[in-house]
């Protein structure tokens, strides 16, 4: 047994919690000052969390190693197994062509600006960054506003705005999944309550766009559509993360505004509106035949989740205690009220796992494209390929999370978060949204700072998990000012690189007017209405 302590040098908490930040902060800096790739910045900041936890916290050099290979192996299963899967489902469909008649049926609707950006900006790219995510959404809603005659840069601020509400869901819920996975907290309180966060950012956020849009006279013109798509998507996320779980809330969210508002326009239009339209030529056939490998996901990830057969699913599930690592660390006061082992429970679920009825909606939706074997295979190949840096990253910062965790590191600091008392739901928001801002995914901002908003809230009395949901939910608001995706954002629209920097200062002053409301919204719940959190 291994005895954590939280002051390790002197019993000072300033200076203990000065080599606690160093893994974090050697992440950040490299990430946002010097600008070097994710993965190089994530070994990075692994390296100086191992190199902490050995020579400052004391760790048995066994238990760290154990640790690396507890954090890494959660990097791969659940989290990489979604991301690959999610990831190759797309490419089938750009692959075989039906993105496109996807996206031609989008841009054929209507040829008012206003709506286009309510269509594809917000719903649309909700609905890729739910199947997809990790820049995607951006990528592709902003190319499609440019193309549809937008100026670059209203295209890119635009679409940077609009993929705010969706992220803490994104990538089939990976965010979440990364969350539950450091802070061991029950998966249907965090999603219930990151929803209950995100919900009315997401009612609200439509007829924002159009006041950034065109001000008072844009709103007043589409104020049906915006509240329509507002309430359709902030509804669908509020109940779908409430009673099905962080897997589909986006996609079906995006679907239902989608559907909202091709159904508002079967019946009325502004009355500015363009007469003209954009006809896409594609017959109605074609068009659901596009969508079906996502109506596919849809129906295994229900299947999934039905607790008949996720029941039997996890018959096949072997769960065991991470040799080397569980309850061999004991947590002591005052992290915990009395000395407690700390396990390190590690459930191999390949069949019950959420990736795997994504893997059967790409098998379904290869045969039903008529996709051959061999081009599914060699389109697994090239997205494995794709995504080797990536899932380098995540096993990293995994790594670095759980190190810190099993070290004491969190605990320290959460020891200084607690400092700021009755306040710290409004600025447990604002560490979320710092940590996206600096490294572009709520996913890491989670692994980052979720334990710490845990620990934290246990010091001062406040709900683990409305705290730790704070986290991701403050953290969308810092994607639209990442530098990431200002990058993605400015080279899917053709914007000039001395334009980023203008791009940023257009984005991060609604970025923080945002996240003030989100730590409101906090505030709301840990003080107004407690019996709401779950």
């Amino acid at each position: 047994m291994w005895t954590q302590t939280y002051l390790p040098i002197g019993g000072s908490l300033t200076y203990s919690a000065l080599a606690a930040m160093l893994p974090v902060f050697m992440l950040l800096f490299l990430l946002g000052v010097l600008r070097t790739s994710s993965w190089v910045a994530a070994v990075s900041g692994f390296a100086t969390a191992l190199f902490v936890a050995l020579a400052v916290y004391g760790m048995p050099v066994s238990l760290a190693f154990s640790t690396t290979l507890y954090g890494a192996a959660y990097g791969i299963l659940p989290i990489g197994w979604i991301v690959f899967t999610a990831v190759l489902l797309y490419r089938i469909t750009v692959e075989t062509g039906q993105f496109e008649i996807i996206k031609n049926s989008l841009s054929g609707l209507t040829g008012d600006q206003r709506l286009q950006v309510l269509l594809i900006a917000f719903a649309f790219a909700a609905f890729i960054e739910g199947a997809a995510g990790f820049g995607t959404p951006v990528a592709i809603a902003a190319a499609m506003l440019t193309g549809l005659g937008f100026r670059p840069f209203q295209a890119a601020a635009i679409c940077l705005l609009a993929n705010t509400a969706p992220v803490a869901f994104g990538s089939l819920g990976t965010p979440l999944v990364m969350l539950q996975a450091v802070t061991k907290l029950p998966m249907e309180s965090l999603s219930a309550n990151v929803g209950r966060l995100c919900a009315p950012i997401s009612l609200i956020l439509p007829s924002y766009l159009m006041l950034v849009m065109g001000g008072l006279p844009a709103l007043k013109a589409v104020w049906p559509a915006a509240l329509l798509s507002g309430i359709a998507f902030g509804g669908t996320q509020f109940l779908v993360s409430s009673y099905l779980g962080p897997y589909l809330t986006d996609i079906l969210g995006a679907i239902v505004a989608m559907i909202t508002l091709v159904a508002l326009l079967q019946v009325w239009k502004p009355a500015d509106a363009p007469d003209t339209t954009l006809k896409h030529g594609h017959t109605g056939g074609e068009v659901l035949r596009a969508w079906m490998p996502y109506l596919f996901l849809v129906m295994f990830v229900l299947v999934w989740g039905y607790a008949p057969t996720k029941a039997i699913l996890d018959k096949f599930t072997i769960a065991f205690g991470w040799p080397g690592l569980h309850n061999i660390v004991v947590r002591v006061p005052p992290i915990t009220t009395a000395p407690a082992p700390y396990g390190a429970m590690y459930n191999l679920n390949l069949l019950s796992a959420s990736g795997t009825s994504c893997l059967f909606a790409v098998i379904v939706s290869s045969i039903f494209l008529r996709l051959r074997p061999g081009k599914l295979l060699q389109l697994a190949g090239s997205t494995l390929k794709q995504l080797v840096l990536p899932l380098v990253t995540i096993m990293s910062v995994l790594a670095l999370a759980f190190l810190m965790n099993y070290s004491g590191a969190t605990a320290t600091l959460g020891l200084v978060a607690a400092s700021t008392g009755a306040a710290f739901p409004f600025f447990s928001v604002f560490l979320g949204w710092l940590g996206v801002f600096l490294t572009g995914s709520d996913t890491s901002a989670n692994a980052l700072f979720g334990s710490l908003q845990e620990v934290t809230a246990g010091r001062l009395g406040f709900s683990p998990s409305l705290m730790a949901s704070a986290n991701s939910a403050g953290g969308v608001l810092g994607k639209m000012i990442s530098v990431q995706s200002i990058a993605v954002a400015a080279a899917a629209t053709g914007l000039p690189k001395s334009e980023e920097a203008n791009l940023l200062r257009f984005t991060l002053k609604h970025s923080v007017t945002l996240t003030v409301v989100m730590g409101l919204i906090a505030l709301f719940y840990a003080y107004v209405m407690p019996s709401w959190v779950r």
